[in-house]
């Protein structure tokens, strides 16, 4: 039997196939540049090997975009068709591949988790199962996983620092900050070149309100990661967010204008980050519906493709009603719960998703849209629980509780909108921004309580 850099069973004796396929892979955990040249490389040097066509589908799949679901599924029969020889590992990326193409993510998951079991030294299990754990909101699992593999890995392995960037950023959702921050802190040391680990750090800083460290630390490891690497534009974001905390909104807009519009944005998961921000600026008063109407009009919105993952969904309504399109996010928000709802679909992991969360979400951000933003409380407050099923992160998903901070600021329900501020204070030092909510909520009296 073959063997991959790690020792785990490979379908490949041709060495360079085997060399191609983990340079793709290195560039799948350190995102500079994509994987495809080199899959290429690694099919066209062992034509029968199917891991490479397998790693193809499972990229493009990973882009959270349904118009690549088609081509995925091409390359993944093609992957199907190569299998008789394959060692069972091989056969098991296959099948979680499959599983995610169908939308049932909880089963991928479920078979990355077993491969792991049986080969902790599988990167590419590794690294795919904390991104749909990441897409599912598998809070737990971001940390379990990566902590159950990595004291089975050598230090001097090339990919060592970017599985302890796994571990720190799943750390770090699970707010274990002081390890997160060392962990993140360690893998860089190891390797410069690891953006997953600025992340999982930065993430801690915009947890614990570090906002003026959080900006230093990225321009710290500016050089690494904003040239020449896929995942620049997130960290932009997450600079902008630091911004935001200290409500600098001319800084904001100008990372927004140098990064975050037009050719920057190449992916739905780059305008997703766009939309979250604009959204953040709108709720604080900010006139961005320019910024908005030129993404959104950059954005090749189908209808067809609705329903498809309600993280995604949910930031096409904020682009939309940051563009003061209402209408438009209210006839999306009908398609969306046309699609993840249909009974055949029950078995997508995107069906529990909407029903629970996304729906009420986007409906309430379409009523406080039209003004009625107690109605946006009654239809958010109640999912808030379980917004982690959308997916994503927590500085993601705090845009939910700043949504529901100004509808309680609007309406008739500071009790609600000061609770929420009392939580937040607890959870990170005050800031600007905390100043900012506490007192809109201030000017809303009792009466209104």
């Amino acid at each position: 039997m073959h063997q991959d850099a790690r020792g785990n069973p490979c379908g490949s004796g041709v060495a360079a196939a085997r060399d191609a396929a983990e340079q793709a892979l290195w560039r799948m955990m350190s995102f500079y540049d994509t994987p495809l040249a080199d899959l290429d490389l690694a099919i066209a040097a062992d034509p029968s090997w199917a891991l490479p066509h397998v790693m193809k589908a499972g990229f493009l799949a990973s882009l959270t975009e349904a118009s690549l679901l088609p081509e995925a599924t091409l390359h993944l029969q093609t992957a199907q068709a190569l299998l008789t020889e394959a060692p069972p590992r091989e056969r098991a990326h296959c099948a979680a591949v499959q599983h995610v193409l169908e939308g049932r993510w909880t089963s991928a998951t479920r078979t990355w988790e077993q491969l792991l079991v049986d080969h902790p030294r599988d990167a590419l299990a590794l690294q795919w199962v904390q991104l749909w754990d990441f897409y599912r909101g598998d809070t737990p699992g971001l940390r379990q996983r990566p902590a159950r593999a990595l004291p089975e890995w050598d230090v001097a392995d090339r990919l060592y620092p970017h599985v302890l960037a796994l571990w720190a950023f799943g750390l770090e959702e699970n707010n274990l900050y002081a390890q997160a921050e060392e962990a993140g802190r360690r893998a860089l040391e190891a390797d410069p070149r690891v953006p997953w680990a600025v992340h999982a750090v930065a993430h801690v800083m915009d947890m614990q309100g570090r906002f003026e460290d959080g900006s230093v630390w990225l321009r710290q490891h500016q050089a690494q990661w904003a040239e020449g690497n896929g995942f620049a534009g997130h960290l932009w974001w997450h600079k902008a967010l630091f911004r935001v905390e200290a409500l600098d909104f001319a800084g904001v807009l100008r990372l927004v204008d140098a990064h975050l519009c037009g050719e920057h944005l190449q992916i739905t998961l780059q305008r997703l980050d766009a939309a979250s921000l604009l959204w953040r600026l709108h709720l604080l008063g900010q006139d961005v519906s320019g910024h908005a109407r030129a993404l959104v009009d950059a954005w090749p919105l189908d209808p067809a493709q609705a329903g498809h993952y309600a993280f995604n969904d949910l930031h096409v309504v904020l682009a939309l009603l940051c563009a003061d399109d209402v209408a438009h996010a209210e006839a999306w928000v009908a398609r969306c719960a046309e699609q993840a709802l249909k009974p055949e679909d029950a078995g997508r992991s995107n069906h529990r998703m909407a029903r629970l969360a996304g729906l009420p979400m986007m409906r309430g951000l379409c009523a406080l849209a039209r003004g009625d933003a107690d109605g946006a409380v009654d239809q958010m407050a109640p999912a808030r629980a379980d917004v982690r099923r959308l997916g994503g992160s927590h500085a993601q998903r705090d845009l939910i509780d700043l949504t529901l901070l100004a509808a309680a600021a609007r309406g008739n329900r500071g009790n609600l909108g000061r609770a929420l501020l009392n939580e937040r204070r607890l959870g990170k030092r005050e800031t600007p921004l905390t100043l900012f909510w506490t007192e809109q909520l201030s000017e809303v009296g009792p009466e209104r309580a």
